[in-house]
C-alpha cells in the first residue's frame, strides 16, 4: 500500500527543492507611451490598438519588441506591394512569407494569440455564461 500524501501545508513548510527563479520587476503600463521610432500606417495602428485596449499582461519591458512588430508590419506593407506589382519577384515573395512568419512568432510572445494568452495565465471574460445564454433564449422563446 502506498505511503498517504503530503498535506498542503505540510508542503509548504518543507519548502521546494527546485532552485528559486529570479524575477524581473516591471511596472504596469498606465498610459499609451509614444513609439520609439517612427511608424507608418499598419504599425501605428497596432501600436495605438494594443495600448488603447489596455492589454493587463503587456509590462513596459515588452515596449521593444511591440515596437519591432509594428516596424515588421510597416516592412510588410512595402514588401507586399512590391510583389504585387512584379509577379516574378520569387526572391522579394520568399522574404515575405519568412517576414510574416516572424511577424506571427513575435505577436505570439507578446501573447496575441488565445494559446499564448494561456500560456501567460490571462483569462478572457465572458459576457454570459452558458447557461445565463440558454436562460436568455428560453425566456426570448416565451415572450415570443
Amino acid at each position: 500500500m502506498p505511503n498517504p500524501g503530503k498535506s498542503e501545508e505540510l508542503k509548504q513548510k518543507l519548502g521546494s527543492r527546485a532552485p528559486v527563479k529570479a524575477t524581473i520587476e516591471s511596472k504596469a503600463i498606465t498610459r499609451i507611451p509614444e513609439p520609439m521610432r517612427r511608424l507608418e500606417d499598419s504599425g501605428l495602428q497596432l501600436w495605438n490598438t494594443t495600448w488603447s485596449q489596455r492589454q493587463s499582461w503587456l509590462k513596459d519591458t515588452d515596449i521593444e519588441l511591440l515596437q519591432m512588430v509594428c516596424e515588421q508590419l510597416d516592412e510588410r506593407d512595402i514588401l507586399r506591394a512590391y510583389v504585387l506589382e512584379n509577379i516574378e519577384a520569387w526572391h522579394e515573395r520568399s522574404a515575405l512569407r519568412a517576414l510574416e512568419k516572424e511577424i506571427r512568432d513575435n505577436l505570439t510572445q507578446l501573447g496575441f494569440t488565445p494559446s499564448a494568452r494561456q500560456k501567460l495565465g490571462v483569462q478572457e471574460v465572458k459576457t454570459m455564461s452558458k447557461l445565463e445564454e440558454l436562460m436568455a433564449r428560453k425566456e426570448a422563446r416565451n415572450n415570443a
